[in-house]
């Protein structure tokens, strides 16, 4: 069995971004930038008032003054002429400042008074104007290239004049549940057989990660109908599987693939839950399909998907690929000496009165039991052997409420 961390290594080794592609702006969130992302403009083009009131002359706009408004210039439609000693023009928040104008009156420092307006309050040369290229420039960098679109961005491209974006595709990540003892949810279960909650699951992750997945039909234990599986994952960036791939007599992902192409990288984990996992290629490491075999019960799944699933979907889409991050918390309850296996204690996470992070493990640790996992907070790392730890002592939490899982 080989560690967590030099599985991840193996994993990731080979794997390589998808290509880029143009897309337009309103289908570019959670894609990730191929290329950075440059203005096509300045903004704000010019000078422009940061409130509703009056351009004038700092000289002019003392207390008590009255000057004569020579025109308005709504957002939009800027003022042609240009502000003289004694004259103001009425502007609002966005109109450009006309020229000879320093400052902003303030509405609410102001009384109009017909044609004139009265300062209330002496103004500041160079107050609520937004100077021409405040925020950004023409051909400055707005969006880094590796960089996951959010909201934020998506607005800022859109400001920066940006119609498409060049963005790493989607990738495309096929979903196998295989066994005889699998129905979907709703389709009729057959004795002594169970519901999948496998794809699904795992769909869902690779879909809020940034990935398109193909939910496969579930194979049954035959080597033909796994072994089949092969043409039909030509083409997807990656294929994960669940279950079939541990060390019983109807465990045949690694025989079925491998009679047709698998080159198998390793097999097994010291870890728990998900000691059967595998990883491999369907044709050669780098240009054929990875293939990553997860074990079948519902919870190893997922701590496997956390901990290789989500940083080779990072790799894939464009991203920094690394370990899930790790915060530091203190045990809420004393857990026990642990054997060789690095273990990921699904537990709850509160703050206490000082402020620290508190994780509770579930006193049952089964990997079968996914309503403790679904209630989980995050999962508490023990490295092999580690020692029995009292209530109060540090460890290491990956946060899954933060992974959107």
């Amino acid at each position: 069995m080989i560690s967590v961390e030099e599985a991840r290594g193996r994993i990731l080794a080979d794997l390589r971004p998808v290509p880029a592609e143009v897309v337009a702006l309103a289908d570019a969130w959670g894609r990730v930038t191929a290329v950075p992302v440059a203005a096509r403009l300045t903004q704000p083009p010019a000078d422009v008032s940061a409130m509703d009131g009056y351009a004038l002359r700092a000289l002019d706009g003392v207390e008590g003054a009255r000057l004569a408004v020579i025109g308005a210039a709504p957002a939009g439609h800027p003022f042609a002429g240009k502000v003289g000693p004694g004259q103001a023009v009425r502007l609002f928040t966005g109109s450009v400042v006309p020229a000879g104008a320093d400052s902003i009156l303030l509405q609410e420092d102001a009384t109009r008074e017909g044609e004139q307006v009265r300062v209330n309050e002496t103004v500041r040369a160079g107050r609520h104007i937004r100077r021409a290229g405040q925020d950004f420039a023409a051909g400055d960098l707005v969006v880094p290239s590796g960089r996951r679109l959010g909201a934020r961005d998506i607005g800022l491209a859109a400001a920066a004049n940006h119609p498409w974006l060049v963005t790493h595709r989607r990738p495309r990540i096929a979903v196998l549940a295989t066994g005889d003892e699998i129905a979907l949810p709703g389709e009729p279960i057959p004795a002594g057989g169970i519901v999948s909650s496998n794809s699904h699951a795992l769909a869902a992750l690779i879909r809020a990660s940034g990935g398109e997945p193909i939910v496969l039909p579930v194979a049954a234990d035959d080597p033909a109908a796994i072994g089949a599986v092969a043409n039909a994952v030509a083409g997807v960036d990656l294929l994960v599987t669940t279950g079939g791939a541990s060390v019983g007599d109807h465990d045949l992902v690694i025989s079925a693939l491998s009679a047709r192409g698998l080159t198998v990288d390793f097999w097994r984990i010291a870890m728990r839950p998900g000691k059967p996992l595998v990883f491999g290629w369907l044709g050669a490491a780098g240009s054929g399909v990875p293939m990553l075999g997860l074990p079948g019960n519902p919870v190893s799944a997922l701590v496997c998907a956390v901990l290789f699933l989500l940083p080779a979907l990072a790799r894939l889409s464009g991203l920094p690929a690394a370990p899930p991050p790790v915060t530091p918390a203190v045990l809420g309850a004393a857990v026990a000496e642990n054997d060789g296996r690095a273990d990921h204690l699904r537990a709850t996470l509160a703050e206490d009165t000082a402020g620290r992070l508190v994780a509770t493990p579930f006193p049952v640790q089964d990997s079968a039991m996914l309503r403790r996992l679904a209630h989980a907070d995050g999962l508490v790392l023990r490295a092999p052997h580690a020692p029995a730890l009292a209530a109060g002592a540090a460890v290491g939490v990956i946060r899954l409420d933060r992974l959107g899982v």
